[in-house]
């Protein structure tokens, strides 16, 4: 499938590219790795940032690993449960997203996008797309993020408008979040809450500065995918539609609408 920004191998790209492209590393991460000399093109350390080669023509190693082919791209949906760690390992022996990688027999290293705190579940999508994972996870692309949040309490209209309009968090900046009530019990209530930053415990937080702290908490949508009926535990490819409405949809008009901004500043009249 074509796709904008994509690297051909018959064309020469920037060494950093090539890495991040591959799934390793964020385009930063790459260069660090670069400087570090952990990163040899047929056998040769190279340390600057300038370096053009094809990727089809030279073996690229980082830390004696041969890296991904930049085509050889992979996108999956999973439905992670609550007491497993969002990375692919832990010191400590606990459950980790690659226990289900290697049961499912994945063969691509692919790393999931972001986060989930240990004992929340829901959507992740795991890849070895580094460019695209960061776009999904930079602030300034604001890529909503929908949670199904069981809370202690039922909060009043007012507090729902509080989130809306902004809550200043312990580290001093200002967080916002569209709410909205599914159901509501004796002594519980069901939300729905959608977030454009990523910060820790964000939700968590917000809910509890209005006082109903969070029970249970489920992602249920990141940007244009959702979960639907994927099943705890389970992970799946995305389909071709999927993957096009990702990257040569939403993300494609993200990029634009950052440009535009970016190109035609807004200043304040002189009076």
């Amino acid at each position: 499938m074509p796709r904008k920004q994509q690297i051909a191998e018959n064309l020469p790209y920037r060494l950093q590219r090539i890495l991040a492209q591959s799934g390793l590393a964020s385009r930063r991460k790459a260069e660090d790795l670069i400087r570090e000399g952990r990163v040899t093109v047929d056998g040769k350390v190279f340390t600057e940032l300038g370096l053009k080669i094809v990727p089809s023509e030279h073996r690229i190693e980082v830390d004696g690993k041969s890296i991904a082919s930049p085509e050889s791209k992979a996108y999956y949906l999973f439905n992670k449960p609550p007491g497993v760690l969002s990375t692919l390992k832990d010191p400590k022996g606990r459950p980790t997203i690659k226990d289900f990688l290697f049961q499912a027999r994945i063969k691509e290293r692919v790393f999931p996008v972001g986060r989930l705190d240990w004992n929340a579940e829901g959507l992740m999508l795991l890849t070895n797309d580094g460019e695209l994972a960061q776009q999904l996870q930079h602030p300034r692309f604001q890529v909503p993020k929908t949670y199904r949040v069981k809370i202690q309490g039922i909060p009043s209209e007012t507090s729902l408008r509080q989130l809306e309009k902004g809550i200043k968090l312990p580290g001093g900046k200002m967080h916002r979040a569209d709410s909205e009530t599914v159901k509501t019990g004796e002594d519980r209530s069901w939300l729905l809450i959608t977030i454009r930053e990523g910060e820790k415990h964000q939700i968590k937080n917000m809910l509890a500065a209005i006082g109903h702290p969070v029970i249970t908490i489920k992602r249920i949508a990141l940007g244009p995918l959702s979960i639907g009926r994927l099943a705890p535990g389970r992970l799946r490819p995305l389909t071709p539609n999927e993957i096009q409405i990702l990257i040569n949809g939403f993300l494609q008009g993200k990029r634009q609408t950052i440009k535009e901004k970016t190109s035609n500043p807004v200043f304040p009249q002189k009076s």
